[in-house]
């Protein structure tokens, strides 16, 4: 696994927020955890693919490990500890499996989640956007 963060306030580091999206594929998750006056940014890699050569009969190619999937979503889960609210995004399948994980694995972060929406390959500033407006779109529901 490999986590990079960008932060925009350096006190805000260690502190989740109440709104957290994340956008994921079966690659990497995006987090972005909003803060009042900023948003930090995060992301978690999957585990690298495996090459497997074949004999000649067979095929060359990735190979996914069954295990691999579990730890990507392990990790993630880690990543989102002290989650108050939590918006899921992504282009493909990836965002609705790690959905099924939490209802197994992690029940208390899977009662936070407010929505799960597809969301093509945005960027950064793009994906910010998109939350901050579901998240306030949200919050006039209560």
């Amino acid at each position: 696994m490999k986590t990079e963060k960008k932060t925009d306030d350096a006190t805000h580091a260690a502190v989740m927020s109440k709104h957290v999206a994340v956008w994921l594929d079966h690659k990497e998750a995006r987090v972005i955890e909003f803060h009042p006056d900023s948003a930090d940014e995060a992301t978690v890699s999957a585990p690298p693919h495996n090459d497997h050569h074949k004999h000649t009969r067979g095929q060359e190619g990735l190979k996914e490990h069954p295990e691999d999937a579990k730890r990507f979503y392990h990790d993630l889960v880690g990543a989102l500890q002290g989650t108050e609210e939590l918006l899921i995004v992504g282009p493909g399948a990836a965002k609705l499996e790690f959905s099924r994980y939490l209802h197994t694995h992690d029940a208390p972060l899977e009662a936070k989640v407010v929505g799960i929406e597809t969301v093509d390959h945005p960027s950064d500033a793009q994906l910010a956007a998109y939350a901050k407006t579901y998240f306030k779109g949200a919050d006039r529901m209560r």
